[in-house]
């Protein structure tokens, strides 16, 4: 049985929200599921991601596939990561000290990189103009005329 971690859709129309969820691949997408582990809502700014760390990590370690969306979203909350360093240390190139203190500090990066993101502002939300604004805005900087 193959095992994938995946988004089932939640909602209404033009609203969605998400359920991460643990599923055979072979049962639909809103369809019947193994385990919940976290929800997911794009139509929050920034989007809303709650996940258990825990359970996906070891689903992940029991051979569970990610599909891409949620590949991205286990990426960005470092629980990909953390399993590269339990591997390390399974394999001997790491010890756990080596692999706590890397994840950390990776923790720690990762929370300050948020914060000065919050700080900037929205850089992907960008207002719609209207067309007479957009008129408006075109001719505000006076062309220079050479003086004779």
């Amino acid at each position: 049985m193959a095992v994938k971690i995946r988004l089932s859709r939640m909602g209404r129309k033009k609203r969605p929200f998400y359920h991460i969820v643990i599923a055979d691949s072979r049962s639909p997408r809103d369809g019947k599921f193994i385990r919940k582990i976290g929800t997911y809502d794009p139509t929050t700014i920034p989007a809303t991601i709650e996940i258990n760390k825990d359970e996906a990590l070891d689903w992940l370690q029991k051979g569970a596939q990610p599909t891409p969306t949620t590949h991205k979203i286990l990426s960005f909350k470092g629980i990909l990561f953390h399993k590269h360093l339990l591997r390390g240390v399974k394999k001997g190139v790491l010890t756990q000290e080596m692999a706590d203190t890397k994840w950390q500090q990776w923790e720690e990066k990762h929370r300050n990189d948020i914060m000065d993101a919050q700080k900037k502002g929205l850089k992907g939300v960008k207002k719609k103009k209207k067309k007479g604004e957009e008129k408006a805005a075109a001719p505000a900087a006076p062309a220079e005329t050479p003086a004779s």
